[in-house]
């Protein structure tokens, strides 16, 4: 069954939608999950949490990319448990950091209300990281959406912890110039 078939089962409000949702994208889902929070049985009930979320949120919303909205959802509600399990531990957790390094780029009014900003926002991010070359591309996309620690990013492309700190610095700069110009955010 395609994505559209399947969006439109969520609109007919048919609970096949949910069963439909979960052969389809569970594996990645869980991939997303998975990778943020280094335990399976966490990882499991976000992505269960994921296909809630995907049933009380369309209709209104009729993701046009199901695959995308899906991982949006995984990604925020691993985070939101990452958060969570890192304040139970009573530790400034990773999320905290990586939260405080983007903050100046993007604002935090992200919901449903706001789906158009949020998907001009989203072109202009991927606008943003096609114009990046691969390597810092990737580099990037390691560090904020799967959420990998600069000693992780360090190891997995051979380049010392400082030259990445120094790139991923040099990206934000970029990041916030670029989200300037196209009138996503504008300068404090």
């Amino acid at each position: 069954m395609n994505d559209k078939q399947i969006v439109e089962l969520y609109m007919e409000r048919s609970e096949k939608a949910v069963n439909e949702t979960y052969n389809k994208y569970s594996a990645y889902c869980n991939s997303i999950s998975f990778s943020i929070l280094q335990n399976s049985e966490d990882a499991e009930e976000c992505v269960n949490d994921t296909f809630q979320k995907a049933w009380e949120s369309i209709p209104p919303s009729e993701p046009n990319n199901l695959k995308a909205f899906l991982g949006k959802i995984a990604r925020n509600i691993s985070l939101n448990r990452l958060k969570h399990n890192n304040t139970q531990k009573r530790g400034a957790g990773q999320i905290d950091v990586l939260l405080s390094e983007l903050e100046e780029c993007i604002s935090d009014s992200f919901s449903v209300e706001n789906e158009i900003y949020s998907k001009q926002l989203s072109q202009s991010i991927n606008a943003f990281l096609e114009s990046l070359t691969s390597e810092k591309r990737k580099i990037f996309v390691s560090r904020y959406w799967y959420t990998r620690s600069i000693k992780e990013i360090s190891e997995q492309y051979d380049i010392s912890e400082e030259k990445i700190k120094s790139i991923l610095f040099r990206l934000r700069k970029q990041l916030k110039s670029h989200l300037e110009k196209e009138g996503i955010i504008y300068e404090k």
